[in-house]
């Protein structure tokens, strides 16, 4: 029984790294990545349509993206999902494809970027304690029911702590790395 929570834990926990990893990877660092366009939504044909749908997007250089419309038709329609998201970069149409020049970001805004990087990785730790939380709720719940032995909850509940410790170093890990890329570029 104990076994079960701490492997629905574990999963858990590897949602909320994963979660992590899509967040931190569609924030701008400088330079060109694809999944910064992630969470950009375009109106096709009357429903709103993920952009990566929509079009084959290539990093050419370092610092551009390329976005080639299967449809030309939804040319429009993608500078305009773009211009209204919070990317803050202008798209620039040529007819045919839309090139996003990625700017070189300042010092302050590597800052800022940071702050909201670390922020992240903050609330994935939180999220992290409240699934440790949770599995130990429900191993308690088993002592009071006279269910398993006092040993079994003990061993059961420092288990779950390691998982948790684990886990909340490899967020410290993750953040750390895409923190010296934002300061590196």
């Amino acid at each position: 029984m104990i076994k079960e929570f701490i492997n629905t834990a574990d999963e858990k926990m590897s949602k909320t790294i994963a979660v992590l990893k899509k967040e931190l990877a569609s924030m701008k660092a400088g330079r060109a990545n694809a999944s910064m366009l992630d969470r950009i939504e375009v109106e096709y044909y009357g429903s709103m349509s993920p952009i990566t749908q929509l079009a084959g997007i290539s990093v050419p250089e370092p610092r551009i993206l390329l976005i080639q419309p299967y449809d030309k038709t939804s040319l429009k329609n993608i500078e305009k999902a773009i211009q209204k998201s919070d990317l803050g970069i202008n798209p620039s149409n040529d007819g045919s494809v839309i090139r996003l020049i990625i700017p070189e970001l300042t010092e302050e805004t590597r800052k800022n970027i940071v702050k909201n990087v670390k922020k992240t990785g903050d609330e994935a730790k939180v999220a992290i304690r409240s699934i440790r939380r949770d599995c130990n709720d429900k191993i308690k719940a088993l002592k009071k029911n006279s269910e398993v032995s006092e040993d079994d909850i003990k061993k059961g509940e420092e288990d779950i702590q390691k998982r948790t410790d684990a886990t909340v170093k490899e967020i410290d890990k993750i953040i750390e790395i895409k923190e010296k890329e934002i300061m590196t570029v």
